[in-house]
């Protein structure tokens, strides 16, 4: 039995952070995205690769809040981003290990069998992502 989807991917992702300048800047300064808009009195900031856009929220008490257990935690695992092959990840591998706030948990490998390749690391904030190279 075949079934269609109802849904047509993702929209936008929507983290609450610690310090939203502080990630702000890794999205637009390491990952070259652009800021389309903001709330100002939230605060909240909305970016944007031109595919996928990415809202960020200031957490309202960040020295009180819980920080990521993926393990222990319900709810976000991580986020993956896709990027455009191989060299282009293993070129954010290499810039993206002097970026502040940024500890890259493994270095590119494939996806299993491959020949996807991958990398996870946590963003400032602590929060955990992913990048991954798909085939041609």
């Amino acid at each position: 039995m075949t079934t269609t989807a109802l849904t047509e991917g993702a929209h936008h992702i929507g983290l609450t952070v610690p310090n939203l300048s502080d990630t702000r800047s890794f999205f637009v300064d390491a990952l070259g995205f652009s800021q389309v808009g903001d709330v100002p009195a939230y605060p909240a900031v909305f970016l944007s690769d031109g595919t996928t856009m990415i809202t960020l929220w200031q957490a309202e008490n960040p020295e009180t809040s819980t920080k990521f257990d993926r393990k222990n935690v319900i709810g976000l695992h991580h986020f993956a981003l896709k990027v455009m092959d191989a060299d282009a990840l293993d070129h954010l591998h290499g810039q993206l290990g002097s970026v502040d706030g940024v500890d890259i948990e493994f270095a590119p490998e494939p996806l299993g069998d491959g020949p996807a390749k991958h990398m996870m690391l946590s963003i400032p904030g602590g929060i955990r992502m992913e990048l991954i190279a798909l085939p041609a």
